[in-house]
């Protein structure tokens, strides 16, 4: 059993930067894989970033390639989302998730566990 709670949204201006955190309990943190989704209620979700257990691959949704970047610290049970340049059309919930499969991971399938989500919200 894996929990995920996720912090850092907020509200920011066009332009502007947030670091979402997203901490795991449990001891086998680094046997999953991590991925972030985001979706406002109403909507489908959408495959944001992931990471490998070992944090050799990363992947990105086109419309955050450049501007996002998703890391982990095993060792703090924690995955980030660093999100740079912020635009209006990022406004949405985040969620992180935990997948103990390697492959496929932009498919919400994937993934076994899910955090409730944090809010971010750019101001243009």
């Amino acid at each position: 059993q894996v929990q995920l709670v996720e912090s850092g949204g907020g509200l920011v201006q066009a332009g502007g930067s947030l670091r979402l955190s997203c901490a795991a309990s449990g001891r086998t943190f680094s046997s999953y894989a991590m991925g972030w989704f985001r979706q406002a209620p109403g909507k489908e979700r959408e495959f944001v970033a992931a990471i490998s257990w070992s944090a050799t691959r990363t992947y990105y949704a086109e419309s955050v390639k450049g501007r996002f970047t998703i890391s982990r610290d095993n060792a703090k049970n924690t995955v980030y989302l660093q999100m740079n340049s912020l635009r209006a059309e990022d406004t949405d919930v985040y969620h992180c998730a935990a997948s103990p499969l390697d492959y496929g991971l932009r498919y919400g399938g994937r993934y076994a566990y899910w955090g409730q989500g944090t809010q971010v919200t750019v101001s243009s």
